[in-house]
Order: structure tokens, then sequence, then C-alpha cells
């Protein structure tokens, strides 16, 4: 089945890459080795829309379907993963969140200003007992008079020391296993929240990874997003949604090293004549690209039917986050055996690439529990 963009979508495209590698490319390197949150570039994105392309009209955004917001992700991740990581699953899994179960209240206080890039959003799910396994999260949520009390503490919390807006995951009944899970809205500076630690990353640097604590952390009843016992079931479908935009990500960021090996096979010199000229050489560049457009076609393929939330649909969006960061891995790994020794140099970005590609495999579902998934839809 053909994916051929729309002539808008593919002007869409060249102006976001026009805007990336112009603001953003120039910033990656620095960004990785300060480490230190890109507020500047957060905010430049919000001035050409780019957050708006993940939220409806309705409230503020540019109403981008699925397929168009992978298609933004992928030149996002092209330049930068610590940017796409910022930007693109935590918008996808806000806008899907408080599709599927926020109030008209909710929806219209948060997301006008997510999708303007006032705020920047976060989940906590994750751990430290319990990452594949969500069921066995310990956070509880009791309710008392009109608020609930949390207790409980969440890993690899993505941007939790920036985030104004936080979906946290909670046990309301912990005798129920996953279905007493319900999901609270939580807003940046609530008592009883406390940003503990932050991890040190391999890759993904710039954008924190935090643990956070809660502690008699009091939440409005009016913050339950959806209904008690329904968290579980509803981050499933909102994870559902967000995984072909990791695997558009995965996508992105092999093209952009796939973009500088071939430069580079172009330009050095080795035993009289451009690499690029060495079978050996092309076979590899060969190999990657058309790894690449495979993964890029079930990106595509994942993305226009994942609404449908069926078997197929599921499935599909699965097969689409392993399969590209699996490719994305060996892309960005095979990125720096081109480049030999400077590749494997901070003085050239495909160390970096490879460094963020891995982060890919693991987190939003680990690509084995992914392939549990694909197997059990194949099996019933």
């Amino acid at each position: 089945m053909p994916f051929q963009l729309t002539e808008e979508q593919q002007m869409f495209q060249r102006s976001l890459r026009s805007f990336f590698e112009d603001r953003v490319a120039p910033r990656a390197a620095e960004i990785d080795e300060k480490d230190e949150f890109p507020g500047d570039v957060y905010k430049a994105m919000s001035e050409i829309g780019v957050q708006a392309i993940f939220f409806p009209e309705e409230y503020g955004g540019s109403g981008g379907d699925l397929l168009t917001c992978c298609v933004a992700t992928e030149e996002i991740s092209r330049v930068s993963g610590s940017i796409a990581v910022l930007t693109a699953p935590p918008l996808s899994l806000a806008s899907a969140a408080f599709r599927l179960a926020g109030t008209d209240e909710q929806k219209s206080r948060y997301l006008p200003k997510l999708a303007s890039g006032e705020w920047i959003y976060a989940i906590a799910i994750t751990e430290p007992d319990a990452g594949s396994d969500v069921s066995a999260i310990r956070t509880t949520a009791v309710l008392k008079g009109d608020h609930y009390i949390l207790n409980g503490t969440k890993r690899f919390h993505t941007v939790g020391d920036m985030a104004d807006v936080t979906t946290v995951y909670a046990k309301t009944d912990t005798g129920k296993g996953a279905k007493g899970i319900s999901t609270f809205v939580v807003e940046k500076g609530v008592p009883g929240r406390i940003i503990s630690k932050k991890e040190k990353m391999m890759g993904i640097r710039g954008i924190a990874s935090c643990e956070v604590v809660f502690e008699d952390c009091r939440i409005p009843r009016e913050n339950l997003l959806g209904k008690e016992g329904d968290g579980f079931k509803d981050v499933m479908h909102t994870l559902d949604e967000s995984r072909p935009i990791v695997a558009a990500m995965g996508v992105g960021l092999a093209q952009g090293a796939l973009d500088y090996a071939v430069n580079y096979a172009k330009q050095r010199v080795q035993f009289g004549k451009p690499i690029c000229e060495f079978q050996g050489i092309q076979f590899m560049l060969a190999d990657m690209a058309t790894q690449i457009e495979a993964s890029r076609y079930l990106v595509y393929r994942a993305a226009s039917i994942a609404l449908n939330r069926n078997r197929e649909s599921i499935m599909l969006a699965s097969m689409a986050k392993y399969f590209s960061s699996d490719m994305a891995m060996k892309v960005t790994t095979d990125a720096v055996q081109i480049l030999g020794g400077y590749g494997y140099t901070s003085d050239y970005p495909v160390e970096r690439m490879m460094r963020d590609a891995k982060c890919f495999q693991i987190f939003e579902g680990t690509n084995q529990i992914q392939r549990v998934v694909v197997a059990r839809s194949l099996l019933g």
C-alpha cells in the first residue's frame, strides 16, 4: 500500500527541515555537551507552531493527523534526539490522554497552553520496581474529602524537572492490580512533589530524567483524569497512539546519521580516492538507506491506522516502534564505523546519534515488550 505524502505535507516537511537545520542543528552538540535544558530552542519551535501540530484546532492546535505528526517528528530527530524526546512523545501522549479521558474543562485548561508551547508536559509511570510491568506500580492515591493524597516514587521521569503539567499513574485500589490504577493531572509547584534526583544519562542529554517523590501530595479531586480504575487501560491506548511517533524518531535519527555518513564518505580520501568509491562503503550505505526506507513505510502504515485501536493497529504500532529503533541503533553504529576513528570522537555528531538511538530501544516500552505485543496479536 503506497504512502505518498500530500503536496501540503511535503511543503510542511521542507519548511520544518529548513527551520531545524538553521535553528536547532547548530545547537545540538552544545545541548549534549553541557547537558542543559534547551528552553530557547523550545520557545523558537513554538513561534513557528511545532507544538501545535499535535493538538486539535479547537484547543489552539493545528490539528495535524498522526501521519503529519510523524513527519514532523522525523525532521526533529534528524538533527537532535534530545529535542525530539522533549517534544514529540510527550505532546502526542498529552493530546491522546486528554482526548481519550479528559473532561471539557480539563481540555480547555491544559491543552491550549501545551499547544502554544507555553507549558511543558511529562508523564510519570515508571517506578523503582515497576518498569515494563506497569501493574506493579506502588504509588498510591487515597481520596480524602475533596483531594487525593499521592504517595510514592517515580523513576526515569523525563523532563520532570521542567514539566508544568504531568499525568501521574497511581493505585486508588491496591487490591485490584492493573484495574486499580488511576490517572491524575499534577501541576508544577504543588506541595509534596519533590525532585529527588537527576540521572546522568548516556544519551538524550539536556533533557533531564528524574526521580520524583510524592509525599502526601494533595491533588484536587477534579484532577482525576478519566474514571477511577481506568488508568491502565487509558495509558495503554495513549501508548498505542504514541508508538508510531517514537518509531518516527528512529527514522529521523537514522536519516540524519546516513546523511552525514554519505557526505563524509564523499570527502574522506584514502588510498588516493574518496572512500565512497570503495565497494565496502557503498554496500554499507546502501543497506543503511534501505533499512531506513523500510522503517519509514512501516511507520507511515502504523500511523495511518493507529486510531482504529484494533488488533492490527496495535500490532503495527509495536512493530514500527521496535523495528525502527533497532534500525536506528544499527544505522548510527554503521555511521560511526564509516567515519572510523573520527566517528568515535565528539567532534563529529554520529557518536551522539548512536548514544541517543539506544534510548529509543528502551523507553515507551522496551523492544522486547513490543515483540511480546506482536506475538500475542499473532497468536490471538
